[in-house]
């Protein structure tokens, strides 16, 4: 597993817009998630795509893959990171130079639909990807990313270290349109920490994602490895309990379930309306029947905020006990 290069105060982050051309109608959003990076001490540099809108899309496949191609090939930038998630990041995975990006390990980073990105990557190019915060729904938050969202990034990208990853203390899942009514911080409710449905030790590489995006490399050659992984899985506010339950038992008819150490959920949105009827708990056990592996849920990522760095292909431990459940990141992911 090749482990890109740490990122330090000063270096240069790449933003590339990979399905979503959310960014062109948000300008102001783009430039405060820009400022933000810029704040935390790195030069940012923005894609030629990223502003552009051609239909669904943030430009041509090509404009798009040029975007990445010529960030892997810059030596100034040192990490790649996704303005925002979409439907279609999966049009550009078969073009990807893999091999390029071998060539030159490189941070990338973003989440949800940009799953097929990281996944393709870390399969085809062996490298270590991060599913974490995105440039305008997480640096772009209005009076900047939340704390723990950043003492997260710091932690996962910045240090070579281990890393015992502490629940947040808040969240939120408040929307507020962008550039229209973003002209205040989101309220934020206590955070009771994450909630263990089935107790044990899990332990083994991460494999993160998005569930429907990760679902749609099924059958294909960027399906990734699952074999001894802990899975960390998340999805949107789009979703519903039955759209959950269908991609948590497809990941069992594809024998998933026959081969992982570990499950851990992020934290669902409101809206996916998961209520006492239909509670997640329920869902899960129905899908995970006959296996007995360890399963935490609503673990600090997903869409919802603040959010872990996630690292594939990184050692993780959990303790999932009840009275005191325990992440651990074992190993650093950076060099």
């Amino acid at each position: 597993m090749i482990k890109p290069k740490s990122l330090q105060k000063g270096d240069c982050i790449g933003i590339v817009s990979t399905s979503s051309p959310v960014a062109s109608s948000c300008p102001r959003r783009l430039k405060r998630g820009i400022r933000e990076l810029e704040l935390m001490g790195f030069k940012v540099k923005v894609g030629e795509s990223v502003r552009k809108k051609v239909g669904h899309l943030a430009g041509s496949v090509k404009d798009r893959l040029d975007d990445i191609h010529s960030m892997v090939s810059d030596p100034e930038i040192k990490a790649i990171m996704n303005t925002i998630g979409g439907f279609n990041s999966n049009q550009l995975i078969g073009d990807l130079d893999y091999e390029l990006i071998k060539a030159n390990p490189k941070i990338f980073i973003g989440y949800s639909d940009f799953t097929s990105v990281l996944l393709s990557i870390h399969k085809k190019a062996n490298l270590v990807t991060f599913m974490g915060p995105a440039l305008l729904p997480q640096l772009g938050e209005y009076g900047g990313v939340f704390p723990y969202t950043r003492l997260q990034f710091e932690k996962v990208l910045m240090k070579k270290e281990t890393n015992v990853v502490q629940p947040s203390q808040s969240w939120s899942s408040e929307f507020l349109a962008w550039d229209k009514e973003d002209i205040r911080r989101r309220e934020l409710m206590p955070n009771p920490g994450p909630t263990v449905l089935r107790e044990g030790f899990m332990e083994g590489q991460i494999l993160s994602g998005n569930m429907g995006t990760m679902l749609s490399l099924a059958g294909t050659p960027f399906f990734p490895d699952v074999e001894g992984k802990v899975l960390f899985l998340e999805d949107d506010d789009d979703e519903s309990p039955g759209s959950i339950d269908r991609y948590l038992h497809h990941f069992r008819h594809l024998g998933i379930f026959e081969k992982i150490q570990g499950l851990a959920i992020g934290r669902f949105h409101p809206k996916v309306n998961l209520s006492d009827s239909e509670k997640l708990s329920s869902i899960i056990f129905q899908a995970t029947n006959g296996y007995d592996f360890p399963i935490i849920v609503d673990v600090d990522f997903g869409h919802t905020d603040p959010m872990m760095t996630i690292p594939n292909g990184a050692e993780v431990k959990i303790q999932a006990f009840q009275a005191d459940p325990k992440i651990i990141f074992k190993e650093a992911s950076v060099i």
